[in-house]
């Protein structure tokens, strides 16, 4: 079944529109706050929209794949990376339909208002994706949003609880760190929770 949210026309719409409400236009904080505590490596950045974030990743030597599937996001992505003189993998693609080649490849997923902008009926096929994505013992870092709606309520965003979270990535995965950050931008601040998920190196993909 295809929902809305699997066209490629309903998000380039919004940017057309510009009515992009997840859209910072900067590097998230958060982000930019953990990227110092890691190890540089290799990072895919799902529903990675103009990628302020794949920018800024960029910058600090990881080599990162940005996925998107909105024209107007992954052209704006690439024109960010020139004029920064760094280099960004784009993939135009839905992000359930990355090519087996990317599997397994990545020291890091990077989650930010990807899970709460697909249906809701698709969110075990996202743990799937991220699962395989990732090279074992590897890590999924999200900032889970928004945590105040239901998945009920109309969206996207479609709200996201955390129980249901730790059901998903229950079986597969160790949940290796979870906080409201300080450093949330206001509009988010403790609607938005850091919830690290460690790929569990006994599964195969």
């Amino acid at each position: 079944m295809m929902y809305v949210e699997d066209k490629e026309s309903f998000w380039e719409n919004i940017y057309l529109d510009n009515d992009a409400g997840w859209d910072l236009g900067g590097a998230t904080p958060v982000f930019e706050r953990v990227s110092e505590e890691l190890k540089v490596g290799k990072v895919c950045i799902v529903g990675c929209g103009r990628g302020y974030d794949a920018i800024m990743f960029a910058k600090k030597g990881f080599e990162v794949t940005a996925i998107d599937f909105a024209d107007t996001a992954i052209g704006d992505l690439k024109k960010m990376a020139q004029e920064n003189k760094v280099y960004v993998e784009t993939l135009k693609k839905n992000v359930f339909d990355i090519p087996h080649k990317y599997y397994g490849q990545y020291d890091y997923v990077i989650e930010q208002t990807c899970f709460c902008a697909i249906n809701p009926n698709r969110r075990k096929e996202y743990e799937e994706m991220a699962f395989r994505l990732l090279k074992p013992n590897a890590l999924l870092i999200g900032l889970w949003f928004p945590l105040d709606k239901s998945k009920l309520d109309d969206g996207p965003p479609y709200g996201v609880s955390e129980k249901e979270l730790k059901i998903f990535f229950s079986e597969r995965w160790d949940k290796e760190k979870e906080e409201f950050p300080s450093d949330s931008i206001a509009t988010r601040k403790n609607r938005e929770k850091l919830i690290v998920f460690k790929k569990i190196n006994r599964f195969d993909l």
